[in-house]
């Protein structure tokens, strides 16, 4: 314990909650909790549903509108589960559809989106990440002709857990039909006892006469338009100051950006024109202005809470050393020193005391032995696993993703010691990553999208992973029947595709039950 404790706090915990990236991500939260709390005090958000209720005018609309929204928002799958999740509280709770089923729209096409889009805060870490696979392989002697890019953008069509994912949200809204947890949580809402609502934690709103829409447009346009805006610039700037004579794409500029400061000073601006406008158009003093944003602000303590927690677990999964590892490392040398012991600080391992070397251990226990047609799902295996473990789908591409490329070059090079750029099972392999890493994202329940979107909704937490976790299974039992494996077999893509979405419809009429 004298030396467990110690290392708890500093080297798990505080390690983990001074990154500078994750303090933007709390600061991010606290500030779109904080605009969401004036924008509701003001009537903003009331109106704003009066405003969509003629188009969301029943509860099928209700969810493909949502549906609708989040693949608007794409940029960012923070961004786009806080604000449709806490914007669309009020409707789902006006066309009594379950605090638990916006939830699954919202969690179920925030990932997915941001992961497929080619302008968002993801890109740039997947090519990335794929680049990072490429040059194992290339160190290890393949003969490799092919851009990380290009790999991305032609495995897209493999990922067929992020496609089929997205396209069982409007699906489920179409046919009316749901699985059990959450057709008990649906008939609870229409009974007018929704169940499924959270219960802790909550933050009791005064209640408020409904004003005009724009009051909670606005704010949210400019909050979208202002982050979009930063990446753009940030994006620019940092590919001019390495090139003065660049004239970079709008996907490079957004693949060089800084996602977590945009989110950040875009939320800042955001909450203040909710500020503003609460203040200047006289719905509110300045003293209940600044009493309901602290009220949202509170409302998402208890997400950080296990935001900070999640995170430092995903990082001891991992192997790169924090601030607070290289600290204890240079401690721990110099304690050997003293005793006579030599101790190497950069040897293999070097900060085995603190970190797991998750990754290091999955690339070692996979062997030679592998069949070349099981690799895809093997790596869709391998990523849902991590992600469902650590909590994140993002952390898990940077683990699996370095390894899971050369493997396959490995396994898929001939005599010529080269592989096709569009090999079916390099390109499935690659896909798989991202798909697998979601895939066990929407089951974990520490994962952070996951608490995020439960929070955002007003969920309570283990009812949002209990509903959501059978139409996750169901769509990745379907991404290995109907996807990784027949690519294995030497099945087209382009076949698997729409065989697919035939066989999540037949799962919903089998075994999907009508609310209503």
């Amino acid at each position: 314990p004298s030396t467990a404790v110690p290392q708890l706090l500093e080297t798990h915990l505080w390690s983990a909650l001074t990154l500078d990236s994750r303090m933007r991500v709390f600061a991010f939260t606290l500030l779109m909790g904080g605009m969401v709390g004036i924008i509701s005090r003001c009537g903003g958000m009331r109106g704003l549903v009066d405003a969509i209720t003629p188009v969301a005018s029943n509860r099928r609309r209700g969810q493909l509108t949502t549906w609708a929204l989040g693949l608007v928002v794409f940029f960012d799958d923070y961004a786009n589960t806080m604000l449709l999740g806490s914007t669309l509280r009020p409707l789902s709770d006006r066309l009594r559809i379950s605090r638990a089923k916006l939830a699954y729209l919202v969690d179920s096409t925030s990932a997915p989106v941001a992961g497929l889009a080619l302008v968002s805060t993801w890109v740039a870490g997947e090519i990335s990440y794929v680049q990072d696979g490429l040059n194992n392989a290339r160190a290890g002697g393949s003969n490799i002709d092919a851009e990380a890019f290009d790999l991305f953008i032609s495995s897209i069509p493999y990922g067929f857990y992020v496609l089929w994912a997205l396209l069982l949200v409007p699906l489920v809204a179409i046919l009316g039909r749901d699985f059990h947890p959450m057709w008990r949580a649906e008939r609870d809402a229409l009974e007018g006892n929704d169940q499924s609502r959270s219960k802790h934690f909550s933050v009791d709103e005064p209640e408020t006469q409904a004003s005009h829409w724009l009051f909670a447009f606005i704010p949210v346009v400019v909050t979208v338009g202002s982050i979009v805006a930063l990446m753009w610039w940030t994006g620019r700037t940092s590919i001019l100051q390495k090139d003065s004579g660049a004239t970079p794409s709008l996907m490079e500029i957004f693949g060089d950006a800084d996602p977590y400061g945009s989110l950040l000073w875009g939320s800042l601006v955001g909450m203040l024109v909710a500020f503003a406008l609460s203040i200047m158009c006289r719905l509110l003093t300045v003293k209940l202005t600044i009493d309901a944003a602290c009220r949202g602000a509170a409302q998402m303590l208890p997400a950080l809470l296990i935001l900070w927690l999640a995170s430092s677990l995903s990082s001891m999964t991992g192997g790169d050393p924090t601030p607070a590892d290289k600290r204890a490392r240079e401690v721990a040398v110099q304690v050997a020193a003293a005793q006579g012991i030599e101790a190497n600080p950069l040897a293999d391992f070097a900060y085995k005391e603190y970190r797991l070397y998750t990754g290091d251990y999955l690339s070692a226990s996979i062997g030679d032995s592998l069949p070349t047609w099981l690799l895809p799902t093997l790596i869709f295996a391998l990523s849902a696993g991590v992600a469902f473990a650590t909590g994140t789908s993002w952390g898990t591409i940077g683990i699996v993703m370095p390894m899971a490329v050369p493997l396959a070059y490995s396994m898929l090079a001939g005599e010529s010691n080269s592989v096709a750029i569009d090999n079916p099972l390099l390109l499935c392999t690659i896909a798989s990553v991202l798909a697998g890493a979601i895939f066990g994202d929407h089951c974990s329940p520490i994962s952070d999208t996951t608490v995020l979107s439960s929070q955002a909704s007003g969920c309570d937490h283990i009812a949002h992973v209990w509903t959501q976790l059978p139409y996750a299974m169901v769509v990745g039992v379907f991404a290995i029947l109907f996807g990784t494996l027949p690519v294995g077999l030497g099945v087209s893509v382009w076949w698997l595709l729409p065989i697919g979405v035939v066989a999540m419809v037949m799962a919903l009429l089998l075994l999907g039950r009508r609310v209503d």
